[in-house]
């Protein structure tokens, strides 16, 4: 017999039907055993009774949390035991046949609570048991429903999904990269993406000029509180366009997702408005200001832009210039003699998008004249000749005739956190590792075999204790 899910029950009543799941709880009135089956919908009562001995004896062993397939009929519940807070708590099923997939101990935590009580690295350790709990389910379906909109709506808009490779070059271009040994060229390394941004240009060079993807980068940052060295974003490049033009997009973008999937939430001002960077540092003393009026209102969202940043930053511990954004941000002047002069003085075409005080993602059009992005790693402490070897691939593919193009990539986990009111990213990723960069339920970082390190001709030095 074919499996139904139990919100599908209630179109077959007084059918018999097979249903599948976890023991959600187990209760006795008199002689009478009520079984809740929770799966992947929702919640189904089970009643058993004695008349069937047989029946009745195996279900006695069964434990919360046990994995069961029941067959049975669907009957409508008696008026005094409509349960109205479930969508299936007009019916229950009457088993006839019962059969046990798999046992469980004892959960190391409750999974009926919002879990938010529970100490947050014993639920990293068994997270695939925290994600059994509604709200973490929730937050997944939520996910998946807001990335499926961002594609059917960028798709509607002449858009190209294109997967970019996850093993590549390593340049620099600001964040620390993970590095991948390589097994087959002893001695040299991939590194996995800080972002797809080299990728994204080439597809502008080759013509793609919608690009987006549901991208996942990587970044081996120091420990951060709410920062994953993983994160998802989506990524955004367009051709002959302009910043308002990305900037419009977005806007519409979000307008069209908030009110689709979270119609209780009230954007507080549209369009988005757009704040000079040194405007607001002088009034918020922060990039990213929180402008909401009231900002205890959980449904309220105060999206803007943030606009005309420095192209530049002064690192003062390392005694360098960085890149505000990253180097392949266009500069507001094409004067060279000036970008190397007076560093800080330039300004970036360069635009943040702020939700409720929190960065919820970034972009810039970006430079396409080989002189200027020379000029501008310049100023970053690298010389034309390191430059040119390191983006050799870069400056090639410009030579060919390259579009004017630029982009955006907001953050989907930031966003999902806010508008869900969550109190870290953590709670809307299904495996997260903890602010210090650890996997708890997989234990990692960990040592590897000797044997794997010699075919990697790799040897590990261990720190000096």
């Amino acid at each position: 017999m074919k499996r139904i899910l139990n919100l599908e029950i209630t179109k077959y009543l007084g059918k018999k039907v097979k249903v599948c799941g976890w023991v959600q709880t187990i209760r006795s009135h008199g002689k009478i055993l009520f079984i809740d089956l929770r799966d992947c919908s929702g919640i189904l009562q089970l009643v058993f009774t004695p008349e069937n001995e047989a029946l009745y004896k195996l279900v006695q062993k069964i434990r919360p949390e046990w994995v069961i397939s029941v067959e049975g009929t669907i009957a409508q519940r008696p008026i005094g035991m409509i349960n109205p807070k479930i969508e299936t708590g007009k019916v229950e099923l009457h088993p006839t046949e019962l059969e046990i997939f798999s046992q469980a101990k004892t959960l190391p935590f409750p999974i009926d609570t919002s879990g938010y009580e529970i100490n947050e690295e014993t639920r990293l350790k068994y997270r695939y048991l925290d994600l059994r709990r509604e709200r973490m389910r929730k937050n997944l379906e939520i996910r998946q429903k807001v990335i499926q909109f961002m594609r059917d709506f960028l798709i509607k808009e002449g858009f190209i999904e294109v997967e970019t490779p996850f093993l590549t070059k390593s340049t620099p271009e600001g964040a620390r990269d993970f590095l991948v040994p390589s097994r087959l060229y002893p001695g040299k390394f991939y590194a996995l993406p800080q972002s797809p941004q080299q990728f994204k240009q080439m597809l502008m060079v080759a013509g793609i000029e919608k690009y987006f993807q549901i991208a996942k980068v990587l970044r081996d940052e120091d420990p951060r509180a709410d920062r994953q060295a993983e994160h998802t974003q989506l990524d955004i490049e367009m051709a002959f366009t302009s910043q308002d033009e990305i900037l419009n997009l977005v806007e519409r973008l979000y307008i069209d997702l908030v009110k689709k999937l979270f119609p209780e939430k009230k954007i507080q001002k549209i369009p988005f408005p757009r704040l000079e960077y040194r405007e607001v540092i002088k009034r918020y003393h922060s990039d990213k200001p929180d402008l909401r009026k009231n900002k205890s209102d959980p449904n309220e969202l105060a999206f803007c832009f943030v606009i005309n940043f420095p192209m530049f930053e002064w690192h003062e511990k390392e005694k360098r210039w960085g890149a505000m954004h990253h180097p392949f941000t266009k500069p507001q002047t094409s004067d060279i003699k000036k970008i190397k002069a007076e560093p800080e003085k330039i300004l970036a075409h360069q635009y943040d998008f702020v939700l409720n005080g929190y960065e919820i993602g970034g972009g810039s059009i970006r430079t396409t004249n080989p002189e200027v992005l020379l000029a501008v790693f310049d100023v970053l402490g690298h010389k034309k000749e390191e430059t040119k070897k390191q983006f050799k691939h870069y400056f090639e593919a410009f030579s060919f005739g390259v579009s004017p193009h630029g982009g955006i990539a907001p953050g989907i986990d930031r966003f999902l956190a806010v508008v869900l009111n969550e109190p870290n990213i953590r709670e809307v990723i299904a495996f997260p590792k903890t602010g210090d960069n650890r996997d708890l339920m997989m234990d990692v970082p960990s040592e590897v075999a000797e044997e794997q390190l010699k075919e990697l001709h790799i040897k590990v030095v261990k720190p000096k204790k």
